[in-house]
């Protein structure tokens, strides 16, 4: 395991590598979150090649920015970290935010994307409210086992005192916007459970998306990376091999 810091227009992120291969897998959690949340996940992933677990600036170790910083900031500072530091064009996946952080990567920096996976796409156009999405969260989290709820609890209690000022970042992007402009593979995927991230909304992200498709994951909700991580990664593997 290797841990790095890379800061690019005064905002800096942490990227934890495992593994070794010519593949490359760049993870980016969602709000709240931080890299140690995809460890399931990258235990699936790292057989298949390397895996770039990444915390977003404010969030994990990553230090807190001057200001926070938009979704298109983020995805600007991952391309950044992405061409200066990786190889190859690598699989990009993203968790709820951290989707949106993926599909800007994918739609700015296409460059350095070979694949783009969108797991549990968050903003829901028809639930755009702070306290729409917060609702559709807890109504999640109320049928998650407790180690799923104690590990988001304690990555949102390290995402500071500026995590409202994050929601609203995260609120004030329109991925529908920019799905038609992507140009990589894309998979999305959903728990068939997930009330953050509802069936018609995946359906109409896969399908706005000139080149994707969408799997649903039986018996999961919006976490579905943190409480069994397994079927995500297999269909993440077959996804990457085929692209």
């Amino acid at each position: 395991m290797h841990v790095e810091e890379f800061t690019h227009a005064g905002a800096t992120l942490v990227a934890e590598r495992r593994g070794s291969g010519r593949g490359v897998f760049l993870l980016i959690h969602g709000i709240g979150m931080g890299r140690s949340v995809f460890s399931g996940l990258t235990e699936g992933l790292i057989g298949t090649g390397r895996v770039i677990a990444v915390d977003l600036p404010g969030y994990g170790d990553a230090p807190e920015p001057a200001r926070i910083l938009t979704i298109e900031r983020m995805a600007d500072l991952v391309g950044a970290y992405l061409r200066a530091e990786v190889d190859r064009p690598a699989v990009v996946v993203g968790h709820s935010m951290g989707a949106q952080v993926a599909l800007e990567v994918a739609v700015r920096h296409p460059d350095v994307v070979q694949a783009l996976v969108m797991l549990g796409p968050s903003t829901d156009p028809t639930a755009r409210s702070a306290r729409a999405q917060l609702w559709r969260l807890v109504k999640d989290l109320a049928v998650e086992k407790p180690r799923v709820i104690l590990r988001g609890a304690r990555e949102y209690v390290r995402a500071g005192p500026r995590l409202r000022g994050k929601y609203r970042a995260m609120l004030a992007h329109r991925p529908e916007v920019v799905l038609d402009r992507v140009t990589v593979p894309t998979l999305v995927i959903r728990g068939e459970n997930d009330v953050v991230s509802p069936h018609a909304w995946c359906v109409r992200v896969a399908d706005d998306i000139p080149d994707a498709r969408l799997v649903e994951i039986r018996g999961h909700g919006h976490e579905t990376m943190i409480r069994d991580a397994a079927p995500a990664a297999r269909a993440i593997v077959e996804f990457s091999l085929e692209n």
